[in-house]
């Protein structure tokens, strides 16, 4: 008798706290739905199913090839992979056998070229990527330019940064390289050029086909650069420069003025590579002499 009352009593505590969570609930969507709806995209209830894809409220699934989240704006070739924990944003376009590796952030309408293989932890946004490329990790393309200004009344400003990034055929681009999106240009990088790792393109660079970027290159705004041209490591370019085809810059030299003939060049400021070794046997020979 004594285990049927204690029964009894917990089945009627147990029936009272559910009722008083359910108008706890209820009373708190009807004074914060706000809050609800906010929370949508982790409720069970909030998810359909559309074909074999869940569609969360925010209108993203989950790709069958990989296990990636994209926007059902987006359009992915079937053959293309999206690994588990990438994300393809509304009105992109992936092309066939591209490959997205997790972590990569794909931004709104942005467009992929065919076989086209994108790093771990890569963000690409405002931009066009061409077929045939290679994105290593962690590299951001399309984000601001570094553009401000001093208004009459000494506050600093920001300059619009509305364009974008255009990246042709056949280039890659080594980890954490950052290409800047275009304010009065487009940024463009152009076919079967190949970019090593931590090289910084400001906004509105335009660098030609066939160029090679070593390590720590910096190419500030504005820069156009030729066919053919090779900069050796650490190279800096001034902004609003023009540098022509096939120049070599040698490491560690900065660019303050127009290049326009071929040849290789060498120093700071950048000279012709002859006069550059004249001038260090000459200083060398006078620090000896000292």
């Amino acid at each position: 008798m004594e285990i049927l009352v204690r029964r009894f009593a917990s089945t009627y505590v147990a029936r009272c706290l559910s009722t008083s969570l359910t108008r706890s609930a209820s009373n708190f969507r009807t004074r914060f739905p706000s809050k609800i709806g906010s929370l949508c995209s982790f409720s069970h209830s909030s998810v359909t199913t559309e074909g074999d894809a869940a569609v969360n409220c925010l209108g993203f699934r989950t790709w069958h090839n990989g296990g990636g989240t994209f926007h059902h704006s987006a359009s992915i070739d079937p053959t293309a992979v999206v690994e588990i924990g990438a994300v393809v944003h509304s009105n992109s376009v992936v092309g066939p056998s591209v490959h997205i590796g997790s972590g990569s952030v794909i931004g709104h309408a942005v467009t992929i070229g065919q076989s086209t293989k994108i790093g771990f932890n890569v963000a690409l946004s405002n931009c066009t990527v061409g077929d045939f490329c290679v994105i290593h990790n962690g590299v951001c393309v399309g984000q601001d330019g570094f553009g401000f200004f001093v208004d009459e009344q000494g506050t600093m400003k920001k300059k619009p940064q509305m364009l974008n990034v255009k990246i042709g055929m056949n280039v890659e681009i080594g980890s954490n390289t950052c290409i800047d999106r275009g304010s009065w240009r487009d940024t463009i990088i152009g076919n079967n050029t190949k970019i090593d790792n931590l090289v910084q393109i400001g906004h509105n660079v335009i660098i030609g086909d066939c160029c090679l970027l070593c390590g720590q290159v910096g190419i500030a705004g504005s820069v156009t650069i030729g066919d053919y041209v090779t900069l050796g490591g650490r190279v800096a370019i001034r902004d609003h420069v023009s540098v022509g085809s096939k120049v070599r810059l040698a490491a560690l030299s900065c660019v303050t003025k127009d290049i326009k003939e071929p040849g290789d060049y060498g120093g700071f400021p950048a000279i012709p590579i002859s006069a550059w070794r004249r001038h260090v046997a000459k200083h060398s020979l006078a620090s000896r002499k000292k």
